[in-house]
């Protein structure tokens, strides 16, 4: 065996392999049915049987050696390699010809092959149909792309009278470079199957403009839309970041419960639960024999105080979750139904490490989904797509300032003391112990931030939870009043989309905070023996305080609202069109 034939042959197994294992026409041969198609298929070119059968000696692969290369015949080594790319074709051309290529429309539309293509298959839903006397112009979308397949349907195809608006369809035909601007290959149809069919006259969704108003009204056919599907899928993205970002960072995901015995903010706003056949029972205090859970049970509001039980556990915990709020809130920042991503700490003993922690995340998700083409996509969207949305430079610079290092942080009081200086710019004046508004908070978020999320740290003791700790007084920090070590984080436009704190693990001082907040009634021991006086009550918190009697470590965390955070990233202006079915006061369709 010569030497030039020795390393054509191998060169020719090499290549064979990459075109066979790379060429559009097979990608579905590696996603399983590469067996079925090559039990349909002749053996490998004699040119390539030697090598498939080992019988290449060791000496002819050592001849081939860049030192022997010289004595190649170049017009042999020529003729070789044409015969060679003859023999491939011959072997590839069945594949392309048997083989169905599967392909979602964002797979296609990226797809630019050189030549056309046979026997490409797609599914999705029609958007829009054009009716021409020999054709029909099909825009089809399958949630994977804002922007539609466009195929051309011969009028005499089977089944081409049932391509209706709405309708769920497959199409099989040839891939081609497309004479049109708007995309640059469309898709030649040969066989069209209706898999559901619709009605073009009632499909509610037609293809003129919708507004979110009316949308809202028709929540489980809202999600065809192109953004809100493209919607979905960020979302899809953004969890998967997050539990990588925590798997990453030895972070357990857990799953508290959704029925809880007692509101976690205190402040009442939560929906009490009764079966449907004993609805009576929510009105009678007293018979609590006929209750299912023999006392009130309510919707959780939080899942923080179950997340800390776990967190003694298991260390350092995280869950994301449905929460609910029963506030008769009408704005576009309020749901009664969202979900809360929530993480507990254990073993810290300072807020900063919290709040390390919560814009290490954020910052990590935006970076990771950033790179993904659903959200380039998102963010380069062209024309009316997504005309409700802020606009894609707007929210290019929000994904920049998420994606910033350091973030700002002030104190409460600064932040008060940096709002008076201002304070003919707000109808509410900034007072100290009556909290931040809205205005005050965007007017923080914008000349603070300059882009960037703020925290703002160490609220007044009185206007914040029962759980956090109380901060310590410093000789060169002065406030009006008592602090606890928590934070808000403020961006621009949307203001508040975390909170967190330092939850207080001593029993006593938590004692004195849930008096003060009347949630224990009498004089409750601060013993570590569980005794406590008679009358002493800690209510349906039994269990919370229990934690504080045994082994309790410092520890802190935070929640961010997940929709809410998602809205920001997109530019949805509302909160209910980031939610697939939406519930607020006077709301739940379906």
């Amino acid at each position: 065996m010569s030497s030039a034939a020795a390393v054509m042959r191998m060169r020719m197994r090499m290549g064979m392999r990459s075109s066979i294992f790379t060429s559009s026409s097979t990608l579905r041969v590696m996603r399983g049915m590469r067996g079925i198609v090559l039990a349909h298929h002749q053996p490998p070119p004699p040119l390539c049987k030697d090598l498939d059968q080992g019988r290449i000696s060791s000496r002819s692969i050592s001849s081939s050696s860049p030192r022997r290369l010289e004595n190649i015949d170049l017009k042999e080594l020529e003729r070789l390699t044409k015969e060679a790319e003859e023999r491939l074709k011959q072997y590839e051309e069945p594949l392309k010809r048997t083989v169905p290529l599967h392909m979602s429309i964002a797979e296609c539309l990226r797809w630019e092959p050189e030549s056309e293509e046979d026997n490409v298959v797609v599914q999705g839903y029609v958007r829009s149909v054009r009716g021409m006397k020999t054709y029909r112009f099909v825009s089809l979308g399958d949630g994977s792309s804002l922007a539609p397949l466009q195929a051309v349907v011969p009028v005499d195809t089977n089944q081409a009278e049932g391509l209706a608006i709405g309708a769920a369809v497959r199409l099989t035909g040839r891939w081609v470079a497309s004479p049109g601007a708007s995309q640059s290959h469309e898709m030649q149809v040969t066989q069209v199957d209706i898999l559901g069919p619709s009605d073009a006259k009632t499909f509610p969704i037609q293809k003129k403009y919708q507004t979110p108003e009316y949308l809202r009204t028709i929540p489980h056919l809202r999600p065809r839309t192109p953004i809100n599907a493209a919607l979905l899928k960020m979302r899809s993205e953004a969890v998967a970041a997050l539990t990588r970002f925590f798997a990453d960072n030895d972070f357990t995901q857990t799953h508290p419960p959704i029925l809880t015995s007692s509101d976690c903010e205190g402040a009442g706003e939560v929906f009490t639960v009764a079966p449907a056949s004993n609805v009576a029972e929510l009105a009678d205090e007293d018979s609590k024999s006929k209750m299912f859970f023999r006392n009130k049970k309510y919707l959780t509001v939080s899942t923080q105080l179950h997340l800390e039980a776990l967190a003694q556990s298991v260390g350092n915990v995280w869950t994301l979750s449905p929460v609910f709020r029963a506030e008769k809130s009408d704005t576009a920042r309020h749901l009664s139904e969202f979900y809360m991503l929530e993480a507990e700490m254990s073993f810290v003993n300072d807020l900063d490490q919290v709040m390390n922690l919560a814009e290490d995340m954020i910052r990590n998700m935006c970076a990771t989904m950033y790179e993904s083409p659903t959200v380039y996509e998102f963010l380069n969207r062209e024309g009316r797509v997504g005309s409700d949305l802020v606009a894609p430079e707007e929210v290019k610079a929000r994904w920049e300032g998420m994606m910033a290092d350091d973030w700002p942080r002030i104190t409460y009081t600064d932040a008060i003391e940096f709002l008076q200086e201002h304070a003919d710019e707000f109808e509410h004046k900034p007072i100290w112990t009556e909290g931040l508004h809205s205005e005050h908070e965007k007017f923080i978020a914008e000349h603070v931030g300059d882009g960037k999320p703020v925290f703002v740290t160490d609220y007044p003791r009185d206007i914040k939870a029962f759980y956090m700790r109380e901060g310590q007084s410093l000789p060169d920090i002065s406030s009006p009043g008592p602090t606890v070590q928590c934070f808000d984080l403020l961006v621009p436009d949307l203001c508040e989309i975390a909170g967190g704190s330092m939850r207080e693990h001593r029993l006593e001082p938590l004692l004195e905070a849930m008096k003060r907040h009347n949630i224990v009634a009498g004089e409750f021991t601060s013993s570590m023996d569980g005794n406590a006086p008679t009358g002493a009550k800690a209510g349906p918190l039994d269990w919370y305080v229990d934690l504080r009697r045994w082994g309790c470590a410092p520890h802190g965390g935070f929640g961010i609202g997940f929709d809410r955070l998602l809205c920001y990233l997109t530019g949805v202006q509302t909160i209910r069109d980031m939610v697939s079915f939406p519930r607020w006061f006077g709301r739940c369709d379906c």
